[in-house]
């Protein structure tokens, strides 16, 4: 039986003054016909991918992209076709998007897209635009409530918008009452706060999703919390990727990237084994393990949706 080839084909998320994503819809008589998707089209042979999304969305849209970046690679294998969408986040274009095909255009915010009005390939790029670039793990010393919420109250003034609350050495009772606290913090400024803890025990807690462990990950057959929760998954290796994936996860994080100073006996991935993993990985993932804000643009060019960090986003030093 032949291999069937891989089409690459080039993606734009194209975002106007309000943060909407610009998406089209597919002629009824093509594959995938009616669905919605993000513009773009096939990558021609001896193209750089850059060229390649420009080509495309000048001849779709009418615009010229003069800057983009990576957002999101994603494999995906249709049974009759196997395709590599490589997306990019269109950073500085110039003209006006029009269907230079005939073809319906919406501008929609990334919170109002709804996976199952776009082909399955497209479902992890909804994922990637919902979710910022940097993702805060908190540090020391949660058993110090005031000061805890204060250091996150900076985190939150310097722009962070998702915050994992990690305090293991915490009673149930007592994460559940700082998890409350923290909510309300997040909630002020649009943030989003995901709870690293037994779902179980945290089953009654405001919150905006869970973060499970490795184990935990490993031990979950389907996607836990509930349907409006954001899920993410610690991983450290490629099973655990693909099993992030197959719960559907809305994120994973791969480390140890560098060096760190909680783990320091684990040996570091380096960023071109972290690319390479996160190639095969069908969801966003950050960055994770030595690492600070100042590592972003690195990350973002071997593949990450952006950085996790304790220590690098924790100190109110790091403020950007």
């Amino acid at each position: 039986m032949s291999v069937r080839p891989i089409i690459h084909v080039m993606v734009g998320a194209l975002a106007d003054a309000d943060g909407r994503i610009l998406v089209t819809q597919r002629p009824a008589h093509v594959h995938q016909g009616g669905l919605w998707e993000f513009p773009g089209g096939k990558l021609e042979p001896q193209e750089m991918p850059e060229q390649g999304l420009a080509r495309e969305l000048a001849e779709e849209l009418g615009i010229e992209v003069r800057a983009s970046r990576p957002l999101i690679r994603i494999h995906h294998d249709y049974g009759d076709r196997r395709v590599l969408l490589d997306v990019r986040r269109v950073i500085d274009y110039s003209g006006t998007a029009h269907g230079r095909e005939g073809q319906p255009l919406a501008w929609l915010a990334p919170e109002e897209m709804d996976s199952a009005r776009f082909p399955a390939a497209d479902r992890p790029i909804i994922s990637a635009l919902r979710l910022p670039s940097l993702l805060l793990i908190t540090g020391a010393d949660p058993r110090q409530a005031d000061d805890f919420l204060v250091r996150l109250e900076q985190s939150l003034a310097c722009g962070v918008r998702l915050v994992q609350l990690r305090a293991h050495e915490l009673s149930a009772a007592a994460y559940a009452q700082l998890a409350d606290a923290a909510f309300e913090r997040c909630e002020r400024v649009g943030a989003k706060l995901l709870l690293n803890r037994d779902p179980a025990e945290v089953a009654d807690c405001a919150r905006h999703g869970l973060h499970l462990g490795s184990r935990q990950l490993m031990a979950c057959a389907t996607r836990p919390g509930c349907a409006t929760d954001l899920i993410g998954a610690s991983c450290h290796d490629p099973a655990q990727l693909a099993h992030a994936a197959a719960l559907r996860v809305d994120y994973a994080l791969l480390s140890p990237v560098k060096v760190t100073a909680t783990h320091p006996e684990a040996s570091p991935l380096g960023w071109s084994r972290f690319a390479e993993w996160v190639e095969a990985a069908q969801v966003p993932v950050y960055a994770l393990g030595g690492l600070t804000a100042d590592d972003l643009p690195e990350a973002i060019e071997h593949g990450a949706q952006g950085i996790a960090a304790i220590q690098g986003l924790w100190n109110k030093n790091n403020c950007r």
